[in-house]
């Protein structure tokens, strides 16, 4: 079944072209031959022997008439959504998603699991489990699945689809190889050929993707403040090698010199994927019994079961402590965002990866931060929100990078 090539990486002037044809047709559809013309500045004859080519593929169909400005009514196209399926898979702080989504993108199945534990076995039975799930719940639409996708930390290899995972050593972070290639392996199970991304490359490119209503071309992505992607002019940008958006520098044997007067991690170091904000948060409450009390009150749990779900719904019910560990985390990410927007001065930062369920305060402090510590001039008109596709974002965008490649390499 391993029909589509989701390993190559480059792409002809055709497969440019069917990719252009078929994102307006699943943005903006239904829509007339004369329509598409005019938005590609392409002659409408060129057109439609590309779309001719995809009706007698089942991809596209007509549909009725448009109104007419004079002479013969143009015909509508619709890109047909049940044409094919697509996998995705995501893993964020506080959750790993799979999806099912048609070729619109919209979501066909879901499920979700909590964020297994951060080690490398762990996060690859993870991510095979929800496949199987998913496809245990999609029975039907099973011959129809075109690839799968999976967005995952780390930096991937493109050539051989093999990971290289930062986890500790030593109570310190190294990036360690994945003794499993996680695409290899899913390839030979699910016999459907997978695509693996970075989280935010991927979270990034499904933002961009299924959002270009906004008409941002130039965005960065935090996925909390280990990595970031990027567009450039409507572009996912990943670099010579595919590992751009990692946004830390750090060397384990030279912890020491990291020691530094603005805080504790400094802010090009490696910081936890929750942004320090469980540390802060316990030692806060360990040296205040009364601050304890009222939190585990008020988030309902024990402080050993303490975590950023609990954190984020106490500080939305007004805990001071808890609303000062995410104030101190919204301050230090707003710090590190303001450099990246110095550095590559975007229309708008998205803010994901599961640091969208703090809030509007922690939003509100963000931005603010970026405002005082960013040139005012690549600031002024700067939008800072909140991911629109939330928890889905990583797992959609994985799914919509396999649909690009499906859209390009029709048969």
């Amino acid at each position: 079944m391993l029909s589509v090539d989701l390993h190559r990486e480059d792409y002809s002037e055709k497969e440019k072209r069917n990719i252009e044809i078929l994102e307006i047709l699943r943005r903006r559809g239904p829509i007339s031959r004369p329509d598409i013309s005019k938005e590609m500045g392409i002659n409408v004859v060129t057109i439609s022997n590309y779309i001719d080519d995809y009706i007698k593929r089942g991809l596209v169909y007509e549909k009725e008439l448009d109104i007419s400005e004079g002479g013969r009514r143009p015909a509508l196209l619709e890109l047909n959504s049940q044409s094919g399926y697509i996998i995705g898979v995501g893993l964020n702080l506080l959750n790993m998603v799979g999806l099912l989504v048609d070729m619109k993108g919209n979501i066909v199945t879901k499920t979700q699991i909590a964020s297994p534990r951060s080690s490398v076995k762990d996060v690859t039975e993870a991510v095979l489990e929800i496949i199987r799930e998913i496809l245990r719940r999609s029975k039907s639409y099973v011959p129809a699945i075109k690839g799968i996708g999976v967005g995952i930390a780390g930096l991937v290899n493109k050539k051989d689809g093999s990971i290289h995972w930062p986890q500790r050593v030593d109570h310190s972070y190294a990036y360690v190889s994945v003794d499993l290639p996680l695409r290899e392996i899913s390839e030979k199970e699910f016999d459907l050929p997978v695509l693996i991304e970075n989280d935010a490359t991927a979270a990034c490119f499904g933002e961009n993707w299924l959002n270009l209503g906004r008409g941002y071309r130039n965005i960065i992505y935090m996925f909390s403040g280990v990595g970031c992607g990027i567009v450039i002019n409507g572009e996912i940008y990943t670099g010579s090698n595919g590992y751009a958006g990692e946004v830390s520098i750090y060397n384990y044997s030279k912890d020491s010199v990291f020691n530094c007067e603005a805080g504790d991690p400094c802010f090009l170091k490696r910081w936890e994927m929750d942004l320090g904000i469980t540390a802060e948060l316990n030692k806060l409450l360990k040296a205040d019994k009364k601050a304890e009390t009222e939190f585990l009150k008020t988030a309902g749990c024990g402080l050993e079961d303490a975590g950023l779900k609990n954190i984020f719904a106490a500080a939305k019910a007004g805990d001071k402590s808890a609303r000062k560990a995410l104030d101190g985390a919204a301050v230090k990410l707003g710090i590190k965002i303001a450099s990246l927007v110095n550095l590559l001065n975007p229309q708008v930062v998205i803010i994901g990866g599961g640091m969208e369920e703090a809030g509007e305060d922690f939003l509100n402090e963000v931005t603010q931060t970026v405002k005082q510590w960013a040139f005012r001039q690549v600031s002024d008109n700067l939008k800072i929100v909140y991911s629109q596709l939330r928890e889905n974002s990583v797992a959609s965008g994985a799914a919509s990078l396999v649909m690009q490649k499906v859209f390009a390499r029709i048969l």
